[in-house]
């Protein structure tokens, strides 16, 4: 768990079917409300993937934004969530060299998203429209949790990226994907490609103190 990363540029060498098969295994051993299990997964490889590449970047061009859930860094509000996220940008950039002025390279940057990072394979998780939809969201969040412990335990990497989600119906008529189905994220996975700058940082996290909230459960935060 502490050792995984969210890789941004990967080798292109596909993964062997026996390593796709247990990854996709090792998800679904994922917990969900009621045991529904309501992933439904799409993974794209090869001219597939390839294809579907070009398609997102034609959406992209034409501002053909189609999200099924919301996405904005306002909604993050002031403070905490908003300098987290303005934490990884800042050092996602720095590590490949961008300024923060340069917003060309920057955007250039953030259709890497579109070509899957240079990875060989891409999965799309795709959920069905329960109710206000967050329970569906938080079991493809486990789901997803165990896809890359899985990718990493295997000596591999994945990034889970928001951003695929951004064209859902680009990718729903591609896939042929039922309207039903909603489109949460895609997971880009294959082999890291170690030499790159963009993949020699890891970003922290918060301290404990931070995020946890104990009761009558006393020396847990205690200094070692």
């Amino acid at each position: 768990m502490r050792s995984r990363f969210s890789v941004r540029k990967f080798l292109p060498t596909p993964l062997p079917p026996s390593d796709i098969r247990g990854i996709l295994e090792d998800a679904q051993a994922a917990p969900s409300n009621c045991n529904t299990q309501p992933w439904t997964v799409h993974v794209v490889s090869g001219a597939a993937r390839d294809a579907l590449s070009k398609e997102l970047l034609k959406a992209d061009e034409e501002k053909r934004f189609s999200p099924d859930f919301s996405f904005s860094y306002a909604d993050f509000g002031e403070g905490t969530y908003l300098d987290r996220a303005h934490e990884h940008a800042a050092t996602v950039y720095q590590s490949v060299g961008i300024s923060r002025s340069d917003q060309a390279s920057r955007y250039a940057h953030a259709r890497e998203n579109l070509e899957f990072f240079g990875a060989p394979h891409a999965a799309f998780l795709f959920m069905p429209a329960f109710g206000d939809g967050v329970r569906a969201a938080g079991d493809i969040g486990m789901y997803a949790q165990n896809f890359l412990l899985s990718l990493t335990a295997r000596g591999l990497g994945g990034i889970p990226q928001t951003m695929l989600g951004q064209y859902a119906d680009t990718v729903r008529e591609f896939l042929d994907v039922p309207k039903g189905l909603k489109l949460l994220f895609g997971i880009s996975f294959g082999a890291a490609d170690l030499a790159a700058p963009v993949n020699g940082f890891h970003m922290g996290r918060a301290p404990l103190e931070q995020s946890v909230v104990l009761h009558d459960t006393p020396g847990v935060l205690d200094e070692r």
